[in-house]
Parts: structure tokens; C-alpha cells; sequence
């Protein structure tokens, strides 16, 4: 009878986590049939690439910083696959209707996706679109690794202190990364957070990193390089 009760619950559960999973707005795909998509499925005929960089107008941003972009990853043949103002839904499209990725057979996907979503989406529902593009990409490739990023710190309000206001960071960042990170496995699924590498002593956001506290400098885009090179030559192997 325990056994049976057990088995009954665990059933209920995953009803539960299907149909919340299922009513999450921030995992639905959201049409991106934009220029810059049709520029993407040129791109990737070639079918080249070992690494895929998949994110919003962060990601896209390292077209700025190619000397940064080439040292770090240029050996991989790195495919930008970044829009700015994506959200994970976006980027969900991008995967399946969109087809972005069906021509390429590569080792590694980066992602650094969410922060878009912040303004509508709960953190839950945030990690819970991240999750599903882990999971579609691990169907469509089962072979690749996926290195999931933590969401970049952004400021989320102003602390005025004794001297000079203070920027204060969103919390919901936080909060997305805590669930995110358990989405690695170490196997196929990693995770690195590198967020308070763009920070200061007094763990806050500097403009000579972030200019407008969110997107990188040039300087911003170096310490991610830095962060992460390493890795993406050990997951490419």
C-alpha cells in the first residue's frame, strides 16, 4: 500500500511539473523570423563550427570585440548566434522553427540567456525557459555539451549612501542562477557563473565594465573571455 501511495504521488508530480512547465510563458517559443534570423541560416550552411554561442544583445556584442573574440575562441571556429533583445522563448524558436542550428553538427553550445525576460517573468519561470532550450538542444544534439552560463549581473535600482548612490544589483539574477545551476549534470550539462567577475571590492557594478550596467565594455568582454577559454577548450575536446 506504501509502495502504491508512493508511486501515486510521484505520478501526480510529474503531472505537475509538466503542466506548470506547460504554462510557463518564458518557455514557449516566440516567433524571431527577423533579419538578422535570415542572416543566421546563411551563415550556418557551411555547416562549420565547433562552438555556438547562443544568447541576446550580450552575446551579439562580441561582433564588437573580435580581436577578444578571435585570441579566446578563434580555433574553434565559433558560430555568434546572439540577438539583442531576445528572450529565452526567442531563442527557443530559433532552435526549432527557426532551424538555426540544424546544419551544424557542434561540440559545444555556450548560453547566456534571461536577462530580457527579468521585466515580465518570474525567476522560476525565467529558469524554467532555460531549461527547456537545455533540453531542446539536447535532443536536436545529443552528442554536443552545453555550458550554461549564469545570467550576467545587471543593476536593478539605485542606493543612495553616505557618499555617492550606490548601484544595486537585481536580485531576480540571483535567484534565476541558484535554479539554473542545477541543471548541470557534469557530464553533457555544464554550468559557470561568472558574474561577480564584472564586479568590484564592494560587489558592485562599475560603468567602465558594464557602461550602462548591463551591457559590456570592451574590458567587460575580455574578463568574459578570460572566465571562460579554458573551459570551452576543455568541453570542445
Amino acid at each position: 500500500m506504501l509502495v502504491r501511495r508512493v508511486l501515486v504521488a510521484g505520478f501526480v508530480l510529474a503531472l505537475c511539473l509538466s503542466a506548470s512547465a506547460q504554462d510557463n510563458p518564458a518557455a514557449k517559443p516566440i516567433n524571431r523570423d527577423v533579419a538578422r534570423h535570415k542572416q543566421f541560416l546563411k551563415v550556418v550552411e557551411k555547416g562549420e563550427g565547433d562552438v555556438i554561442f547562443l544568447g541576446d544583445s550580450i552575446t551579439q556584442g562580441w561582433e564588437g570585440n573580435k580581436k577578444t573574440w578571435d585570441a579566446a575562441f578563434g580555433a574553434f571556429k565559433p558560430v555568434n548566434l546572439g540577438i539583442g533583445g531576445d528572450q529565452t522563448g526567442h531563442v527557443l524558436w530559433r532552435i526549432t522553427e527557426g532551424k538555426e542550428i540544424d546544419p551544424l553538427k557542434p561540440k559545444l553550445a555556450v548560453i547566456m540567456i534571461g536577462t530580457n525576460n527579468t521585466g515580465g517573468h518570474s525567476a522560476e519561470q525565467i529558469a524554467g525557459g532555460v531549461k527547456a532550450i537545455v533540453e531542446t538542444l539536447q535532443k536536436a544534439k545529443p552528442d554536443m555539451k552545453i555550458l550554461v552560463l549564469g545570467v550576467f549581473p545587471r543593476a536593478g535600482g539605485v542606493e543612495k549612501g553616505a557618499d555617492a548612490p550606490k548601484e544595486k544589483l537585481n536580485p531576480k539574477i540571483k535567484a534565476i542562477n541558484e535554479i539554473i545551476s542545477k541543471l548541470a549534470d557534469d557530464k553533457k550539462v555544464f554550468y559557470k557563473d561568472i558574474g561577480d567577475k564584472f564586479l568590484n571590492k564592494d560587489g558592485a557594478l562599475e560603468r567602465k565594465v558594464m557602461p550602462d550596467l548591463l551591457h559590456l565594455s570592451a574590458e567587460g568582454y575580455k574578463i568574459w573571455a578570460d572566465a571562460i577559454k579554458d573551459d570551452v577548450a576543455k568541453l570542445v575536446k
